[in-house]
């Protein structure tokens, strides 16, 4: 390695760590520390309201928000792009803090800034820091293989929250850390205080020890499972789909070329899928170097025309395997044409489909005392369930913004900054198992006053 060349990449550290176990706040505290370094953010959120960016102090113009759920191969190409933008601006910048989701796996971040050649050349990871919250986070390493994964692939691990337990077991609790992951460097914190040379400038991240956790660790995973490469002439042709699992479909169309056509044209996709996409209905246009999500609802098969700008060779990119919808690609007198060749694509991760997000949008002053009421009823029947909450609240006779965190059966609030000429109004969000979303929405509108 060339560390010469190494010396001239932009830092990157990745903050990650389970729901609620203080990354914000740790993040907060490296924005805050007199270290004399410009930090640019870049924030993953795991809910329907994006709240994080209004929890961050004093980095209005820094931020950079992606809502997508969890960092991963779904939102590898707005990773990409936000980036990239960031390089345009580099001599404003002297490092960059990702901080991820409470529901993201770290090995696709991490991923990003080797299998990506443009990435590679220009950022140095760092190190990943993982936030572990003492009190809870042994019920979620059972059950989560986010939280599992964020464990093993921490350089640096932070028990945060040691004044929750007690020293038998927190002592408990990093041996069982270690079990995981004993090369990281282990620090005990309340609040998340720590020591700013405990998380920046760590060294970098080991890929070796990367690679010998997960083998695949260099294979990226793709937003979309099929890549075939197809000869199309001046009209074009015609994609054909039969009914499928999924009511829609997202699909690309992009000229081939290079030594790699398939691979290049998947490295294309990752930016190309990510974000929303435009639908297009039966009989509609999938057009050369675009990304659209196709409807396919409703009984028979469905047509849309491939339209190059140009006739040659092509690669179609599909969300999914073409058995899954018995797509063809026909020709003139809707002959079926073959691909020219084919590939199949390592897919995106899954999470756990019973954990979600309710996010409350609520107008109207709240009523403190009602508020304490309901919350603590809620908790200790669904505490178990609520992995997670936090918002910034608008409560009577305050001129504050009240900002609000929970935990589990732990949840705390204080006045934060003034309203100023922001509207107020109440945002808060719930990340957990079987939230219902009807009950929570009338319980917090029934603190209104």
């Amino acid at each position: 390695m060339d560390s010469k060349n190494e010396s001239k990449k932009m830092p990157v550290t990745v903050l990650t760590g389970f729901l609620g176990s203080g990354k914000t706040t740790l993040l907060n505290r490296i924005l805050t520390e007199q270290h004399g370094q410009r930090i640019a953010v870049i924030e993953n959120e795991f809910g329907e309201i994006g709240i994080d960016q209004a929890l961050v102090i004093n980095a209005d113009e820094e931020v950079f928000e992606m809502n997508n759920g969890c960092i991963c191969c779904t939102v590898r190409g707005d990773l990409i792009r936000i980036l990239g933008t960031l390089l345009k601006r580099r001599d404003k910048f002297d490092r960059i803090i990702i901080e991820t989701t409470g529901m993201a796996d770290p090995g696709p971040v991490a991923q990003t800034f080797f299998v990506d050649e443009d990435i590679s050349q220009e950022f140095a990871l760092d190190g990943i820091i993982t936030l572990v919250d003492s009190k809870h986070v042994a019920m979620h390493l059972g059950e989560s293989d986010e939280c599992l994964q964020q464990v093993a692939f921490a350089d640096v691990l932070v028990l945060n929250k040691t004044d929750l337990v007690t020293p038998a077991e927190l002592d408990a609790l990093e041996a069982s850390i270690r079990r995981i992951n004993a090369v990281a460097s282990v620090h005990r914190a309340v609040n998340s205080a720590v020591q700013l040379a405990a998380v920046l400038d760590v060294g970098g991240f080991d890929l070796s020890r990367a690679l010998d956790r997960r083998p695949t660790f260099l294979e990226p995973e793709y937003p979309f499972e099929w890549a075939g490469r197809y000869q199309l002439g001046a009209e074009g042709a015609v994609l054909s789909l039969g009914a499928g699992p999924d009511p829609t479909m997202k699909v690309a169309l992009l000229p081939a070329g290079g030594e790699d056509p398939l691979g290049r044209a998947a490295e294309q996709g990752v930016r190309l899928f990510s974000g929303k996409l435009p639908q297009v209905g039966k009989g509609g246009v999938v057009g050369a170097g675009a990304a659209v999500e196709l409807e396919l609802r409703g009984a028979g098969r469905k047509r849309f025309m491939l339209k190059p700008q140009q006739p040659g060779s092509h690669v179609l990119l599909a969300q999914h395997l073409p058995e899954e919808f018995d797509l063809r690609v026909e020709g003139s007198a809707a002959a079926a044409q073959e691909p020219v060749e084919t590939r199949v694509f390592n897919p995106e991760h899954e999470h756990d489909e019973t954990v979600g997000s309710v996010g409350i949008h609520l107008e109207g002053e709240i009523d403190s005392d009602r508020l304490n009421a309901w919350l603590r009823g809620l908790l200790k029947e669904k505490g178990n369930d609520i992995f997670r909450m936090k918002g910034i609240l608008n409560i009577k006779g305050e001129d504050r913004r009240f900002v609000f965190q929970g935990v589990h059966m732990l949840f705390d609030g204080r006045p934060d900054r003034k309203w100023g000429k922001a509207p107020r109004a109440s945002d808060l969000v719930f990340i957990g198992r079987n939230l219902d979303r009807a009950a929570l929405s009338e319980g917090l509108r029934r603190c209104v006053r």
